[in-house]
C-alpha cells in the first residue's frame, strides 16, 4: 500500500468530512475508504500475506520440533519450571518484536522514517526501548514461572532459580537484539519496495521468533545448568544486563513517542506475559502425561498461527487509523467502539477484507503445517482423521476469536487515545498462546476419549487374551 505522510490541513479535512463528527452529527457520514483510497484488495492483501506466513509456519513447525527434542535434554526434565517458561519467552515477539514491526510499520507507511535522520532517530529508539523491555519482562517472566511451580505444589530451589532467572533474561536479551535489528531491515526495505511492511514484518518474526528463542533458551539455560556450582555467575549476568538499561534509556529518550511507551507501557507487555504464563502451565503439566503425546510439537505452531495472524490484523487496523483519524476520535465508517462479529468479517471496509482473507489462511496453513510435521515426527504425534478434523477446529475458533477481538481492542485502545500498536498487540498474542494452548490440550482430551471411550467393538477388533 503506498502512503504518504498527510499534512495538517488535509487531516483537518479529513476530519472535517468525519473523523472529528460525532454519532450524532447531522452531517452525512462519509463513505469508508475504498478503492478510491485504499489501492488494496482481497487479492493484492492475500498474495503479499500467504508467502510471509507460510513461510513463518515453516519457523513455527521447526520450532515444535525442536520444543519435543529440548523436553528430554536434562535441564528440561530436572527443572520442570523451565517449561513453564517456554510461552512466556517465546510470546515475548508478539509483546515486542511484533508490537516493534507494527510501530516501524506504521512510521513507513505515514512516511516518518523516509528521511534518514529521522529514521536513524525512530529506529535507534525503538530498538534500545526493545533491549530495556525485554531485561525487564524476562526476569519477570522467570519470577512467574517460579511463583507458578510454588503455586503447584512445586519446592523452590534457589540454584535452580538463578539457573532460571539468568538463562530468561540473556535469552530474552538475545533474541530482542537478533530479532529487532531484522525487523527494522524488513520494514525499511519493504518501504523502499513499495510493499506494505504490515503485511510482512510480522510473520517474519513469528517465524524467526520461536526458532530463535527456543535454541536460545536451550543453550543457554544447558549452559547455567551445566556451571550451576558458580555462585557468581547468573547473578553477574543479571546484573551486567542492569548496568546497561540506564545506557538504553537515555538512547530511548530521543523519541518522545518512545518515552511515553517507556513510562506508560509495562503494563500491557507484563500482564501479557502472565497470560502466556498460564498457557506455560498448562504446558507443563500436560508434557509428562502419555494422552498428551506430541503437544509439544503442535503447541508452537497453534499458538503461533494464531498470534501471527491477529498481530498482521492489529496493524493494519492500526495504521489504517493513524491514517485517517484522530486518536481520541473514531472515523465515522468505525464509530461502533464493540463491533459485532459480523461487521468484524462481513462489511465491505477493507479491515473486513482483511479479516476475511486471514481467516481463509488458517485451514490450510495448519494443514500444510501439520503434513510437515506428521511427515518428519510420525511416530510422534497423532495422525487419526479425528485429531485433525479436531485440530483445525481449534485453529479456526482460536483466530475467529482473535480476529473479533483485535478489532474491539484496537477501537476501545483508539477511543481512549491509546496507540494500538503498542497497548493491544501484546493482549491479543498472550491471550493467543493462552487459547491455543488450551484448546490444543482440550483436542488432545477429546481425541483420547473418542477413541478409547465410545469405540464400537467390531471383527477386526483382536480377540481378547486369556485372564
Amino acid at each position: 500500500m503506498e502512503t504518504r505522510q498527510r499534512r495538517p490541513e488535509e487531516l483537518g479535512l479529513l476530519q472535517a468530512l468525519g473523523a472529528g463528527s460525532g454519532p450524532d452529527s447531522p452531517r452525512a457520514a462519509p463513505t469508508p475508504p475504498g478503492p478510491e483510497l485504499s489501492r488494496e484488495t482481497a487479492w493484492s492483501i492475500g498474495s503479499q500475506v500467504t508467502l510471509p506466513f507460510l513461510f513463518a509456519g515453516l519457523g513455527l513447525s521447526g520450532a515444535g520440533i525442536l520444543l519435543h527434542y529440548f523436553q528430554h535434554w536434562p535441564v528440561f526434565t530436572e527443572m520442570k519450571d523451565l517449561l513453564t517458561l517456554v510461552p512466556p519467552l517465546v510470546g515475548l515477539k508478539g509483546n515486542l518484536e511484533m508490537t516493534l514491526a507494527s510501530r516501524l510499520s506504521t512510521a513507513a507507511n505515514t512516511g516518518q522514517i523516509d528521511d534518514p535522520r529521522e529514521q536513524y532517530r525512530v529506529v535507534s529508539s525503538n530498538l534500545a526501548l526493545v533491549q530495556v523491555q525485554a531485561a525487564v519482562v524476562g526476569l519477570l517472566a522467570a519470577v512467574a514461572a517460579l511463583l507458578l511451580g510454588l503455586a503447584s505444589g512445586q519446592r523452590l530451589d534457589v540454584v535452580e532459580a538463578q539457573v532460571l532467572c539468568g538463562s530468561s533474561v540473556l535469552t530474552a536479551s538475545l533474541a530482542a537484539c537478533a530479532l529487532g535489528t531484522l525487523m527494522v531491515c524488513i520494514v525499511v526495505g519493504a518501504r523502499k519496495l513499495g510493499v506494505n511492511p504490515d503485511n510482512i514484518a510480522t510473520p517474519i518474526a513469528a517465524s524467526l521468533g520461536d526458532l530463535i528463542t527456543l535454541s536460545l533458551l536451550a543453550v543457554v539455560s544447558s549452559f547455567f545448568y551445566r556451571h550451576r556450582d558458580s555462585q557468581y555467575l547468573t547473578p553477574l549476568v543479571c546484573v551486567g544486563f542492569a548496568a546497561l538499561t540506564p545506557a538504553c534509556v537515555l538512547i530511548a529518550k530521543q523519541n518522545p513517542p518512545v518515552v511515553r511507551i517507556l513510562k506508560f507501557g509495562w503494563f500491557p507487555i507484563v500482564l501479557a506475559m502472565l497470560v502466556s504464563s498460564l498457557g506455560g502451565l498448562i504446558l507443563n503439566k500436560t508434557l509428562s502425561q502419555p494422552q498428551f503425546r506430541g503437544m509439544a510439537v503442535f503447541a508452537p505452531i497453534m499458538c503461533g498461527v494464531g498470534g501471527n495472524l491477529v498481530a498482521i490484523q492489529t496493524s493494519r487496523i492500526s495504521t489504517h487509523l493513524h491514517l485517517w483519524g484522530t486518536p481520541g476520535v473514531l472515523p465515522l465508517w468505525m464509530k461502533k467502539c464493540w463491533p459485532s462479529p459480523c461487521s468484524t468479517f462481513c462489511s465491505s471496509e477493507i479491515n473486513a477484507t482483511s479479516a476475511r482473507v486471514l481467516l481463509v489462511l488458517v485451514v490450510p496453513g495448519h494443514l500444510a503445517f501439520f503434513s510437515i510435521v506428521s511427515l518428519l515426527e510420525s511416530q510422534s504425534v497423532p495422525s487419526e482423521r479425528t485429531f485433525v478434523l479436531l485440530y483445525l477446529l481449534a485453529g479456526l475458533v482460536q483466530v475467529t476469536v482473535l480476529l473479533h477481538l483485535a478489532d474491539v481492542a484496537v477501537r476501545l485502545a483508539w477511543r481512549r487515545a491509546l496507540d494500538p500498536d503498542d497497548h493491544c498487540i501484546p493482549y491479543l498474542t498472550g491471550l493467543g498462546d493462552l487459547l491455543g494452548t488450551g484448546l490444543l490440550a482440550l483436542c488432545f482430551l477429546a481425541h483420547g476419549l473418542l477413541r478409547t471411550g465410545v469405540r464400537p467393538s467390531g471383527p477386526l477388533d483382536p480377540a481378547p487374551g486369556p485372564s
